[in-house]
């Protein structure tokens, strides 16, 4: 059996290389989340003509969702009329900003020596790709026989899923009732499988001061000052903490298993676009966002409690410092166990293809195994797909294709397994 879908990917490696290519064409970048629809359409109409039932899903009314950036998702089934399990890959269609210092043209999907190059070929639209090469290999070989397998493509996942699964779990697509295993093709390598992520609580600090004339600071408060302060906190008293807390969970990479923060934003005084020159005055008002990354043996109410003592030991010793803390957002840290069907499912079939034995690993960050586990209540679940972690979000982001062939042949192996495997 191995062989036989092992083939069937290879002799279609050529439309996998097309697909990957023509996904990675459509610059569906987020933000604003533009060209959502194409890309769901692409894939859809694609599997409709395969016998999959599709439905493409507008997340009115969500977070971001607008009439000129509609938030598109698109869910198909195929049902093999036999009771029996339901294996769901998932891929986002969105993509970051390509940023500068490009080699190659971002949207242009060139294939130079083996590798495609452009923004989102390995985060995540090789993955999407691999997944419906994996699924139209076991079509063609008649080997979907119980259950049903599905595929999604979904919005928004690097800013958060919220009107991707996010949406769809809250409305029954992600119910354990109608769905049993969950694969994200997140790029994880070839002998990767991902079981979950660290948690992450995002928070706004206000520090507040009293406005003055600025050719005489004396006479206000600047709340500049106090958050440098905050900073210094930081610096001398919360890293040196996280920096010796370290994680048993194999989060990669390596610096990633301890506990991290990260000063994401910061904007004190006036309006940080001016037309003209800016005016004289002393800030009473300056907010710094933090992105805190905690690990399992962390609490999010002592993450928050050990941010909140700090600025409450600054308002004790520094005259005059007052604050605001807000918190943003809050994920829990999420996994799976090496046990559970599928990763046991994809270390075979990845020992099977690669020869080697699968390393099982979790993420230094938030992907939308979130939604699938906390509001779709499906436990079994994990991030497998072609592609290097380090070049997402990167220059010259790329995928090789005999990466995305070996996944995809990983996945078809995988889905016959957690089908039932009948020969």
């Amino acid at each position: 059996m191995s062989e036989r879908l092992r083939a069937r990917v290879e002799a279609r490696a050529g439309e996998l290389v097309a697909l990957c290519r023509a996904l990675v064409q459509i610059p569906s970048e987020n933000p604003p989340g533009r060209d959502y629809l194409p890309v769901c359409e692409l894939v859809g109409e694609r599997l409709r003509k395969r016998g999959f039932e599709v439905h493409y899903l507008r997340a009115e009314g969500a977070l971001a969702d607008s009439d000129v950036f509609p938030r598109w998702n698109m869910v198909a089934r195929f049902e093999s009329g036999r009771p029996g399990p339901t294996v769901h890959f998932n891929s986002h269609v969105d993509v970051v900003a390509p940023g500068e210092r490009w080699s190659f043209d971002p949207y242009g999907a060139e294939l130079v020596d083996g590798r495609i190059y452009g923004r989102g070929t390995c985060d995540m639209k090789g993955g999407l790709a691999s997944s419906v090469a994996a699924v139209e290999a076991l079509l063609d070989e008649g080997l979907v026989r119980t259950g049903a397998v599905e595929v999604s493509a979904t919005a928004d996942e690097e800013s958060g899923g919220y009107a991707g699964v996010a949406w769809l779990a809250e409305r029954g697509w992600f119910d354990p009732n109608r769905v049993d295993h969950v694969v994200i093709p997140e790029p994880f390598n070839r002998d990767l499988v991902c079981l979950g992520h660290r948690g992450v609580w995002w928070a706004e600090i206000e520090t507040l001061g009293h406005i003055a004339h600025g050719s005489m600071p004396f006479q206000g408060d600047c709340a500049v000052r106090h958050m440098a302060a905050v900073i210094e906190a930081f610096e001398r008293e919360l890293w040196p903490l996280l920096a010796a807390r370290r994680t048993a969970v194999p989060v990669i990479p390596e610096g990633a298993r301890h506990a991290t923060c990260n000063l994401a934003a910061i904007h004190g005084g006036l309006p940080e676009r001016l037309d003209g020159l800016p005016t004289p005055l002393v800030p009473d008002r300056c907010r710094l966002t933090v992105d805190r990354r905690y690990l399992t043996e962390e609490s999010r109410e002592a993450v928050a409690q050990e941010v909140e003592n700090l600025l409450e030991r600054l308002r004790a010793d520094r005259e005059g410092f007052d604050y605001r803390l807000r918190e943003l957002m809050h994920v829990p840290p999420t996994a799976n166990v090496e046990t559970a069907p599928t990763p046991r499912a994809f270390a075979r079939a990845i020992l099977e293809v690669e020869g080697k034995e699968a390393r099982f690993v979790a993420s230094p960050g938030t992907y939308d195994q979130k939604h699938v586990h906390h509001l779709g209540g499906v436990t079994d679940c994990v991030a497998y797909g072609p592609g290097h972690l380090h070049l997402a979000h990167q220059p010259d982001e790329y995928v090789e294709v005999r990466d995305l062939a070996n996944a995809a042949a990983v996945m078809a192996l995988a889905t016959h397994d957690l089908l039932g495997g009948a020969s």
